[in-house]
């Protein structure tokens, strides 16, 4: 029998590391008040120091130092989580990894709605920017790639990974193993998983967070619907990759 009670507990390790790192990220970052472009790094500061003072002028982290920090600390969590489920005896149907967790109507579902929600995500965008309604894009602007090899490494690297790991985690166990391990309504625990997802996504501003909390609860919507974690990782995946290459461009 699966010890959910200690899964449980790895959940909540993993959750509040995550809000925490968003948190931190968001502070960094400056946000709410992240400049619009990220051409000139440098913040202002006084030109007319008092006397013996040091300037110092700090500068947001670099495109590298970004995607690095994201891939190990998704990746650290993300092993916490498998491990959480190893020990625990979680079983991978629990989380929407059945036997035919690759079939080819999950696949051909995850790439309609990512492509669907991009759509939206590009509408809202437009909307957003129109009616100057905030930056939610600023993290990532700070993340793309001016190398090919940045590309690479961003495309097959990092975005699967965070698609994976926050599908995992937001989708496949606080809806899916919560559901069955402690016989919850997996719609009300698809609400929940949005607002924690909504809350994770700090680092991108108030916008972001309400952008964020609306694409996570129809990421669950589909999740409850099919049950496959892997249309909802493809999902997420096709979003961030066409956002990142649209937005490059």
């Amino acid at each position: 029998m699966p010890e959910w009670a200690a899964f449980a507990g790895f959940v909540g390790v993993v959750l509040v590391g995550l809000l925490v790192l968003a948190r931190a990220s968001a502070d960094t970052l400056g946000a709410p008040e992240f400049p619009a472009t990220l051409t000139d790094r440098v913040v202002e500061t006084p030109t007319d120091p008092p006397p013996g003072a040091t300037l110092r002028r700090p500068t947001a982290p670099s495109t590298p130092t970004l995607l690095a920090n994201v891939v190990l600390s998704q990746g650290a969590f993300a092993s916490l989580l498998v491990v959480g489920a190893w020990l625990t005896g979680v079983p991978a149907a629990a989380v929407g990894l059945a036997a035919d967790a690759f079939a080819r109507s999950d696949i051909l579902g995850g790439i309609a709605l990512g492509v669907a929600l991009h759509v939206v995500n590009a509408v809202g965008s437009r909307l957003t920017d129109r009616f100057e309604l905030g930056d939610p894009e600023r993290l990532r602007r700070a993340m793309t790639p001016e190398t090919t090899v940045g590309w690479v490494g961003l495309l097959g690297v990092v975005l699967p990974l965070v698609a994976g790991f926050e599908e995992l985690l937001f989708r496949g166990v606080l809806i899916g193993a919560f559901a069955t391990g402690f016989e919850l309504s997996p719609w009300l625990l698809a609400g929940l998983s949005s607002v924690a997802f909504a809350l994770g996504h700090g680092a991108q501003g108030r916008l972001g967070i309400v952008v964020s909390g609306a694409l996570g609860f129809v990421l669950a919507v589909a999740f409850v619907l099919t049950d496959s974690l892997v249309t909802v990782v493809i999902a997420h995946y096709l979003v961030n990759t066409l956002e990142f290459v649209v937005g490059g461009r």
